[in-house]
């Protein structure tokens, strides 16, 4: 199948794109590089032996968006691509807007323009808000409590609508949790390119000393330890959920939503001592105050996943921990500065990539809920 993954060079979606290479998939990416990096990609045609064309654009760039979709022609979208820090769209919110809503729609007018019609899209489990409902299943009701989940909520809406008025439409909305961990090569993993945003990733700069300690945003939650607890899902494991959503959609359609945890919460200081017995590095903390729209606790319930898709997640905390620890390990600062002239494989826009090169800005983060 040809397939289309936007925000492609990104952490969740380059582990999402060695997976659909790896079973054959003819995959291009459209990412505008503001928060990722082209040798993520080639370091996945390095591990797979297959190439994904990158295609660099903005999806704020419409007649970009229209010709590369022309060029691509592809069957499916997987769509990754938007702005994901929780605490940055809490003091942002417009940008957040903007890049998350308006993106969204102008992708789904230019495919819908281009009668491409099967959609897999990342949504996040912060459209469940503060629930007091634990485990959250699908049908746990919407509320969120900030404008990222807000942004995930609305796009939601618009493809509950889109759906309802032509049936043409297939659909996949993945409500996933927080996504960790690397493909257990350590040739590629999370880079949040600044100050991580993310529990894991600033715990592993703690533990090669890029970072003195881990803020714990928050003691005193209803929880056993008092820190947040979190579903945290191996990125592998996430990126399996999306080629079997995928296939379910590709052979029966419609609209679905799914959550996509392993349904077991761990807290931050679990975490924490999970990472310090697998780096063998003590882990400093302290625990600050609560972080603007975060939540006690949020862990999934997978069972409609595993009935309906047959997905389910296969890696625990540990092996997580460890595959963060071997990318933090072999790659301290991320992936390189410098970046090469693209390859033949990599073509950019007529006004140049965004910004092909890693900028100390709030990193986009992928996990879903922050702790």
């Amino acid at each position: 199948m040809r397939i289309l993954v936007t925000g492609g060079a990104g952490y969740i979606g380059s582990h999402t794109v060695l997976l659909l290479l790896e079973e054959g998939h003819e995959v291009h990416v459209y990412d505008n590089l503001s928060n990722s990096s082209p040798e993520a990609l080639r370091r996945v045609a390095e591990l797979t032996g297959h190439d994904a064309r990158l295609h660099v654009g903005d999806l704020l760039d419409t007649s970009r968006l229209a010709d590369v979709l022309d060029a691509a022609r592809p069957e499916a979208v997987i769509h990754f691509a938007g702005l994901k820090a929780v605490g940055e769209s809490v003091s942002k919110p417009l940008l957040y807007y903007r890049n998350n809503v308006t993106g969204t729609l102008n992708l789904l007018e230019a495919m819908d323009a281009k009668g491409i019609r099967t959609l897999v899209f990342s949504s996040s489990a912060t459209v469940y808000g503060d629930t007091v409902e634990l485990p959250i299943s699908e049908s746990t009701a919407l509320s969120t409590t900030n404008p990222y989940g807000r942004t995930k909520l609305h796009i939601e809406y618009m493809l509950d609508d889109l759906a309802a008025s032509d049936p043409r439409w297939a659909i996949a909305k993945l409500r996933y949790f927080n996504p960790v961990g690397s493909h257990e090569s350590g040739r590629i993993g999370e880079d949040p390119q600044g100050i991580p945003n993310n529990l894991m990733p600033y715990i592993a700069q703690v533990a090669v000393g890029i970072r003195e300690k881990v803020s714990v945003f928050g003691g005193d939650y209803p929880t056993p330890d008092g820190t947040g607890v979190r579903d945290y899902i191996h990125v592998l494991d996430l990126g399996a959920g999306h080629l079997a959503a995928l296939e379910y959609l590709h052979d029966h359609g419609g609209l679905h939503a799914w959550n996509l945890g392993t349904g077991n919460g761990s807290s931050v200081l679990e975490v924490i001592q999970a990472f310090a017995r697998t780096s063998d590095k003590e882990i400093p903390y302290d625990i600050v105050d609560r972080r603007a729209g975060d939540v006690a606790a949020s862990y999934a319930d997978p069972t409609l996943a595993r009935e309906e898709i047959g997905w389910k997640a296969e890696r625990g905390l540990e092996q997580m921990v460890e595959d963060m620890w071997r990318w933090q390990s072999a790659n301290p600062t991320g992936y390189p500065e410098e970046v090469p002239e693209l390859a033949e494989n990599e073509e950019e826009s007529s006004a140049g990539p965004t910004n092909p090169a890693k900028k100390p800005r709030d990193p986009e983060a992928d996990e879903t809920t922050k702790v």
